[in-house]
């Protein structure tokens, strides 16, 4: 995962728009290094979308806008499964591969399992016991 993913992540997880991220961003008027200026919306649109490398120095701007500390930007265990996760993990197409040697049995339980931890995540549970 790139950062600019979890970035992306979290405004979600944190409910945010992100023309309203884009403004709260702006509002703490960042300068970057190489013009002195503001990113503008069209720059940190840019970034969000991938098309743009994200200034490293505006981490702490995005880390405050977000409210987390500069370190979780970099933090990618992501507790729950994500789109993102489905599709690029390492774990998750090794997981697909080994159904294939599953017994019918275990196969209805791991179903049960996943089944409670998606209603657990679209409940808004964050944890599971």
């Amino acid at each position: 995962m790139e950062i600019i993913d979890k970035i992306n992540y979290l405004i979600k997880e944190k409910n945010l728009q992100k023309k309203d991220f884009v403004k709260m961003l702006q509002a703490l008027e960042p300068k970057l290094k190489s013009t002195g200026e503001i990113p503008s919306e069209q720059t940190i649109y840019g970034y969000l979308n991938g098309k743009r490398e994200l200034k490293v120095e505006l981490i702490p701007y995005i880390a405050e806008v977000l409210e987390v500390d500069e370190q979780e930007l970099f933090r990618f265990d992501i507790e729950y499964a994500s789109e993102y996760n489905i599709r690029y993990s390492k774990d998750a197409r090794e997981i697909l591969e080994l159904l294939y040697y599953t017994p019918k049995p275990m196969v209805e339980h791991i179903k049960a399992v996943l089944r409670r931890y998606k209603k657990s995540y679209e409940d808004g549970v964050k944890e599971l016991q």
